[in-house]
């Protein structure tokens, strides 16, 4: 129906590109999107690479290839049009080994199947032209993959949801949610409104948020820390384009890598540690719930078994810059702990099931009026305006 009100609980970009999507499909429907922080886009969001995948790494056929794709061309034509930031400064996935060949040749055929455009094999002689400081025996070359300002993204799609009549309320933490005669109850403490349909876009919290609508139990969120290093200024001049390792398929984690922001600065990192809080940015941010939760969980165990020692590593990184950087040398050799300083940090949300099997794309979950996502891993905010599509017709297709 056209009067409807429609709720969207999170304002990271997954949440406000459906909401603006809502409000551009169906003219007439009342958007209103809830978040619990005093702006948009603190969490995930606010603290992404910027980057925007063309689709290099994922399976042909999953969620997460076809969003990416059409994710890429829609949030290409969006940024042209609002005059927001978007460059393509194209990315090398680099093998430093030769054990890696086999592996880029692989990330080569699935990312042809995905029609990642104009990608294309380069030699160790060809490197040296698109980044004369970057090590390598070969790599693949993405000239199209682009960076941009996820969190000015964001704010455009909240005025967006503005303009066509719809409101982020802001500072509006979900502590319930009910279902009502004609509609269900989003509460805040003593605040109420009623809404005919749902959708629960809380990253980190999306386990959480699930439960109050009476969700599954699973997946469950487990929080990593990525930890960034920058460039000093004067070495951001050695790196021109993003320069990434060749994956290693058994870790979800795509390595340290070089990444160029649109502010002029480069970025070193992540790393991934196990994160001590949900929104735990800071290393020395212990929250007692969240790890009671994770003791608690079966599947944390049974990947803590998996991957002890890739954790331990990690951590190292975490105390030590010349550990972090260790690995970075080998892809810019020359640039080492001297060459860099502290930077930001972001906390991803893995969801994880009860057998400790990684969640790899995109999952929704409907209960009645109300539509869950329980997962929305990277590339998520290249592929937001994609899935903000595919959301809405999952929530118009419900009863």
């Amino acid at each position: 129906m056209a009067d409807e009100t429609i709720g969207i609980v999170g304002a990271g970009v997954v949440g406000l590109a459906t909401g603006r999507e809502i409000a551009l499909r169906r003219p007439g429907t009342r958007v209103v999107v809830f978040e619990k922080e005093q702006q948009v886009s603190l969490h995930q969001t606010g603290h992404n690479s910027g980057v925007v995948h063309a689709g290099i790494y994922y399976t042909p056929g999953s969620f997460k290839a076809d969003l990416t794709v059409r994710g890429v061309a829609l949030l290409r034509e969006y940024c042209q049009d609002r005059e927001l930031p978007y460059r393509e400064i194209g990315k090398l996935v680099m093998a430093v080994r030769q054990d890696e060949l086999g592996r880029m040749e692989n990330l080569y055929e699935r990312a042809k199947n995905n029609h990642v455009p104009d990608l294309r094999r380069v030699s160790k002689d060809e490197i040296k032209e698109l980044e004369p400081n970057a090590g390598g025996i070969a790599a693949l070359h993405s000239p199209r993959t682009a960076i941009t300002d996820y969190p000015a993204i964001a704010r455009e799609f909240a005025t967006d949801i503005a303009d066509a009549g719809g409101e982020v309320r802001l500072g509006f933490p979900v502590t319930g949610i009910t279902n009502v005669p004609g509609g269900i109850e989003v509460s805040s403490g003593q605040q109420r409104l009623k809404v005919d349909r749902l959708v629960l876009c809380a990253g980190l919290q999306s386990d959480s948020v699930a439960r109050l609508a009476q969700d599954k139990q699973e997946p469950r969120i487990i929080p990593f820390r990525g930890e960034y290093m920058l460039l000093k200024p004067d070495r951001a001049h050695l790196v021109r384009g993003l320069i990434y390792p060749v994956p290693d398929p058994r870790y979800p984690f795509l390595g340290v890598h070089f990444t160029p922001r649109v502010d002029g600065t480069v970025e070193v990192g992540p790393n991934a540690v196990l994160a001590l809080a949900r929104e735990g940015y800071r290393l020395t941010k212990v929250s007692p719930k969240d790890l009671l939760g994770l003791a608690a969980y079966p599947g944390f165990w049974r990947i803590a078994a998996q991957h002890w020692r890739t954790g331990v590593k990690e951590y190292r990184g975490a105390l030590s810059t010349t550990a972090f950087m260790k690995d970075a040398g080998l892809y810019v050799p020359g640039v080492g702990a001297k060459d860099v300083i502290r930077g930001g940090a972001g906390v991803r949300a893995q969801a994880l099931d009860r057998d400790g099997t990684l969640v790899d794309d995109f999952r929704l979950h409907q209960v009645g009026r109300i539509t869950a996502v329980r997962n929305a891993p990277s590339p998520a905010a290249t592929a937001s305006m994609a899935i903000a599509e595919h959301i809405v017709g999952a929530v118009f297709g419900a009863a």
